[in-house]
């Protein structure tokens, strides 16, 4: 789910899932998403009523009260619009199969945060999208219709053309069945790589335990995220890099941390057998102070000996847009020069690299916090303009 702030994207996953994702005390306050926030959901058909009125997440169908059919099990990211959470949302597009941008009726399209939103799924690659035109219930049918074609005019171009645009209002409810036929149709699930060897990006860390829970009653430290490819099971050993980071002696160096898995949960089930797809919480043997408050975040688990190298530089070769997105005046986009800072994310890692050499497509950056990353791996690049990280382009990890 991914869109302009406040355009209803958290209330549109619990009209979806029955998950209020904003959990975060700063979020209930602010009424803005922060963090990433997860939800699963079942979709599921009624075998006797027309399409779209068919498709549902009940159990009973709401149109003849017939049992409904399931078809698949999703998992929603919810990614924060606000401007200043970019690269939070940035590491939700690293793990998406498909997207839902959120454009409300009630405003002007486009939005800065909607733009800046489609060029980042532009750039990490996600090609399977469906427009919600959402709170329709707060405008005429005529500024509907209007708001429509602002829309269509805004997807021109780009990986959005020719989407589905499905208007609805969740709050109400209303159109809900027509997305979830435009989410079966635009976004197939996937075909993974079960073959491989297991690879996990690491989107969330945490510490399950309450304060004052009694020393042999501690549970281990929990990740989440998803599998890219491979299958992992509990008792499987499991490497996390980067790791550590460990200072001594005047240097800093960062050790890959091991560990086992002691199990895993896939929506609210416990599993034997993790497969690529969907949203996992892979409960581990840690020191659960390594992964509270989303410490591990960024950092990608697999068998020992298996993961990609781990990066303190790299070279880039770079793509640049044109123009700089998400802020009102759009102004060119310059080439990237030597001792410039960039934001850079890759997989669910986001960190801050300076640039050592730059030519005309190519950068070497050293990297303030190491990241774990194939050769190849695509690169999301935001420049400080102003007092924010602005998306500017893509680079490509070379070797």
């Amino acid at each position: 789910m991914v869109g302009h702030v406040d355009h209803g994207k958290t209330t549109l996953v619990s009209a979806l899932s029955g998950v209020w994702t904003d959990t975060h005390s700063e979020e209930m306050k602010r009424g803005i998403s922060i963090r990433l926030g997860y939800a699963d959901t079942t979709f599921r058909k009624c075998p006797n009523c027309p399409e779209p009125q068919c498709y549902t997440v009940k159990d009973t169908c709401e149109g003849c009260g017939e049992p409904s059919e399931e078809i698949r099990t999703v998992s929603f990211v919810d990614a924060p619009g606000h401007e200043t959470l970019m690269a939070t949302m940035l590491s939700g597009a690293a793990i998406m199969d498909g997207a839902i941008l959120v454009i409300a009726a009630n405003e002007t399209c486009p939005q800065p945060q909607t733009k800046e939103h489609l060029m980042a799924l532009n750039i990490v690659g996600i090609q399977n999208i469906v427009v919600v035109q959402n709170k329709i219930d707060l405008v005429s049918r005529e500024k509907v219709i209007e708001h429509y074609h602002q829309i269509k005019e805004f997807v021109k171009g780009t990986v959005a053309e020719g989407a589905p645009i499905v208007p609805i209002s969740a709050q109400q409810n209303i159109n809900i069945d027509a997305l979830i036929m435009a989410m079966e149709k635009m976004i197939p699930t996937p075909v993974h790589k079960i073959d491989k060897h297991p690879h996990m990006l690491i989107a969330r860390s945490f510490d399950i335990n309450k304060p004052g829970t009694p020393i042999n009653r501690i549970t281990g430290g929990v990740i989440g995220g998803t599998l890219t490819e491979g299958v992992l099971h509990p008792d499987d050993e499991l490497e996390i890099r980067p790791g550590m980071k460990v200072e001594s002696d005047g240097s800093t160096r960062w050790v890959p941390i091991k560990t086992k898995i002691s199990k895993i949960i896939a929506g609210k089930d416990h599993v034997e057998e993790a497969t690529p797809g969907g949203l996992l919480a892979v409960g581990t043997t840690l020191d659960p102070t390594l992964t509270k408050s989303d410490s591990l975040t960024g950092q990608v688990a697999g068998l020992p000996g298996t993961l990609p190298p781990t990066h303190d530089d790299f070279k880039l070769e770079l793509h640049l847009l044109e123009r700089v997105v998400g802020v009102s005046d759009e102004e060119e986009i310059g080439p990237i020069k030597t001792s410039e800072p960039l934001m850079l994310n890759v997989g669910t890692a986001t960190t801050v690299g300076v640039v050592t050499s730059a030519r005309k497509d190519i950068a070497e950056v050293k990297l303030k916090r190491p990241v774990c990353a194939e050769i190849g791996s695509t690169v999301a690049i935001s420049r400080r303009v102003g007092s924010r990280w602005r998306l500017i382009g893509v680079g490509v990890i070379k070797d």
